[in-house]
């Protein structure tokens, strides 16, 4: 109940300070995945951030209609779809990151820099030794 409840508030603060970008934190997680990595394919991304394919199709379908990625086939494998961030994209997500700063921020004001440290060691420690526990489905 409590993590999915901080879930719910991280939520929240993600949208009232980066509400203006009309960009969901599963569309966050995929841009900035992506700004990070490169180029990659669908299936690559699926699993960077923890998400089905299926679902990470449907972010992309939406990030390329707002021209924030585009996608073009593998050339060694027609079936193998790659993805990048448009410049567009690149730039959203610059724009974003102080707004999305805050939120982490606010998220954990409550806690000390040391409560902080620990807090974050433990959520690593948690998903690293739970990620074989599958994708998930979140709102797109």
């Amino acid at each position: 109940f409590l993590i999915r409840r901080l879930h719910q508030i991280r939520g929240a603060l993600f949208q009232e300070e980066t509400g203006a970008s009309g960009i969901t934190p599963v569309q966050y997680s995929l841009l900035t995945a992506l700004n990070r990595r490169g180029e990659l394919d669908q299936i690559s991304i699926a699993r960077e951030i923890g998400l089905e394919r299926t679902t990470v199709a449907e972010v992309l379908t939406r990030l390329e209609t707002r021209e924030l990625v585009t996608r073009r086939p593998h050339p060694e494998d027609r079936r193998v779809r790659l993805v990048k961030l448009t410049r567009a994209g690149k730039a959203l997500v610059r724009r974003m990151a102080p707004a999305v700063q805050r939120a982490h921020d606010r998220t954990l004001d409550p806690l000390s820099p040391q409560e902080r440290d620990v807090l974050m060691l433990q959520l690593v420690r948690l998903v690293e030794a739970n990620n074989d526990a599958g994708a998930v489905q979140f709102r797109l």
